[in-house]
């Protein structure tokens, strides 16, 4: 199993499967892009395969996670779905995507084995929609969605981060639009993830403000931390039921003591956490005929230094090198 030194068991892989976007969002690259990987660097669909199996057989991973970048713009997605389903024992799997492609892909998702999808959308208007990605593909993400929920890629989820003099007052219209179209809304704070470095505390949408906000249209019941587990998101019931909303507060509500989660980034670093520093190479074992067993040992090693927590709150916290995009969210 992959446990640190407080405890916490990970059971959630996040593999980011290319650095690659299609959209430039402001919370997450600069206009001009960045700095790709040259394709050297990034792990083979093989080599994605093979550390999956290792983590799944013999680190006791259950749930794997398919990010970017943008994952539907790695060519060999459908046969990594494919042959990840087909492992024994074979994880729950689920993809998150801004939902672009997802209108000509979700079937074949589907066939594969891939389990449900995540849709980042952050408003239900195309200008503002174009101001937040600097793309004017707001109807691509729309029939991205409908095509996940007819594919049967369910629990459709909706990922939504709010942002001062953008969308910040729109949280109980995306609510009432989830709600219409069998979606679950989740709202996630903006996190210091951002290229450029721009992120400010004091700026952000937080999670109190999100659900003052619900409260004036919706009815809204907690679910319960028994409920919740090592979820991210707290949950609330709409109205009574049986719809939900979620709420991720990353910042303002810390939920580091449950963290499940072990990610790979695209070119096979292991990071211990989203905002972590450091990272533990497994490309280089991979590239160096390693066996199973030591890849095993080379991945535990790196959980069992997982920090307590992020340090958001801590004033010396400084911002990871790497954006979002590169990490995998």
């Amino acid at each position: 199993m992959l446990i640190d030194t407080y405890g916490r068991v990970a059971t959630d892989l996040r593999v980011s499967l290319t650095d690659r976007c299609n959209l430039r969002c402001t919370y997450c690259m600069p206009e001009e892009g960045l700095q790709w990987l040259a394709k050297p660097d990034l792990l083979t669909d093989d080599e994605i395969v093979r550390l999956i199996d290792i983590a799944v057989r013999t680190l006791g991973i259950t749930e794997v996670r398919f990010t970017g970048g943008e994952p539907l713009l790695r060519p060999g997605l459908v046969g990594i779905v494919e042959r990840v389903a087909a492992l024994d024992p074979r994880p729950q799997m689920s993809l998150t995507t801004n939902g672009i492609g997802l209108k000509r892909t979700a079937t074949a998702l589907k066939a594969a084995g891939l389990d449900r999808v995540n849709v980042s959308l952050d408003t239900l208007r195309p200008d503002v929609f174009k101001t937040l990605t600097r793309r004017d593909r707001h109807k691509d993400v729309l029939e991205g969605l409908e095509a996940a929920r007819e594919a049967d890629l369910n629990p459709v989820k909706v990922n939504s981060v709010l942002m001062p003099g953008l969308n910040e007052n729109e949280a109980p219209d995306l609510l009432a639009w989830a709600v219409e179209h069998d979606y679950e809304l989740r709202f996630i704070e903006q996190m210091p993830l951002d290229a450029q470095h721009g992120w400010k505390r004091d700026g952000m949408v937080t999670a109190g403000d999100i659900l003052q906000s619900l409260r004036t249209r919706f009815d809204l019941t907690p679910e319960g931390s028994e409920i919740r587990g090592s979820a991210p998101a707290e949950r609330w019931l709409v109205d009574g039921g049986p719809h939900r909303v979620g709420v991720i507060a990353s910042v303002t509500r810390p939920f580091c003591s449950a963290c499940d989660r072990t990610r790979l980034t695209a070119d096979g670093q292991v990071r211990t956490c989203l905002f972590a520093r450091e990272e533990t190479d497994l490309r280089a074992a991979l590239r160096s005929d390693a066996s199973d067993e030591e890849i095993a040992r080379i991945w535990r090693l790196a959980m069992w230094g997982k920090k307590a927590g992020a340090g958001l709150d801590d004033p010396s916290f400084v911002q990871p090198d790497r954006p979002m995009s590169a990490i995998g969210g």
